[in-house]
Parts: structure tokens; sequence; C-alpha cells
């Protein structure tokens, strides 16, 4: 019985000393992770989509969609929201970051979804996982701002 005791103390020992240190990460921080992650992923499916044949050509030729100067003023706020939003996710109040970050996620979520329906070219196939994985993104984006934790008051 004794063995067994100090055997099971020295795992129990063991095991304690052996465990990694897990903090509890804030949600601001998690919500600017998460923005910073859906950026790289717009950033790389860019990139990789200048790698398509003929795809430089059509943008310097003028035949791409952001042909226009209104065009391209208008595609840049795709890109600037969710880069202000790494940000404001930790600058805003709590109730303005979630706010914030519940509509430009569902925003983004949607628009990236319209994105994917619109993908058909063999060439696009990363382009297919870029979309559905910044949509996972932005969809927990919108789920940790919706669960965002409440502060524990005690009212008197």
């Amino acid at each position: 019985m004794t063995q067994h005791l100090n055997s099971s103390l020295k795992f129990n020992k063991m095991n304690h000393a052996n465990k990694l240190e897990d903090l509890k990460v804030n949600v601001k921080i998690k919500l600017a992770a998460l923005w910073t992650s859906v950026m790289f992923c717009y950033i790389y499916e860019d990139y990789f989509e200048l790698y398509v044949p003929k795809r430089v050509e059509r943008i310097i030729s003028g035949e791409s969609l952001l042909n226009t100067p209104q065009k391209l003023f208008a595609a840049s706020w795709v890109l600037i929201i969710p880069a202000l939003m790494i940000f404001l996710s930790i600058l805003l109040k709590p109730k303005l970051s979630r706010l914030f970050n519940i509509i430009f996620g569902t925003c983004y979520s949607a628009l990236m979804l319209w994105i994917l329906s619109n993908y058909s070219d063999k060439w696009l196939i990363f382009a297919i996982v870029f979309a559905i994985v910044e949509s996972i993104i932005t969809v927990i984006i919108v789920w940790y701002a919706w669960k965002w934790p409440r502060q524990n008051q005690l009212i008197l």
C-alpha cells in the first residue's frame, strides 16, 4: 500500500512538473490576432493570384476588375477595414469593439462567401481554399465578439 502511494505521489509530482503554462488570453487580443490572420490570408491570396497565367498582363492592360480609380479606391477599403480592426479591437471600449467586430466580421464572412461562389477557374483552386479559411476566421471573430465575457459585478 505504501509503495503504491509513493509511486502515485511521484507520478502526480512529475505530472504537475510537466504541465505547460496556459494563460487566459483576453478577448481583445484574440480578436486582434484573428484579424491579423485574416489579413495575411487576404494578402497572400492576392499575391498568389499574380501567378495565374495572364493575370499580370490583364492587370497592366486594365482588363481586371479594378480598372478605374473609383473601383481601386473602393477596393482599398476592403483591406483598410480589417487592417484597422487589428488595432481597433484592442483600442476601443468593449461595447464598441464588440459591435464593430460583429458588424465587420459578418460583412466580411458574407463577402468572402459571395467571392467564393464566383470562383470557377481551375487556376483559382487556391483562392477557394483561402476564401473558405477567411470565412471561417471571420465567423470565429463574430462568435468571439458575440460571446464577449461579462464582468462579474456585485450590485448592491
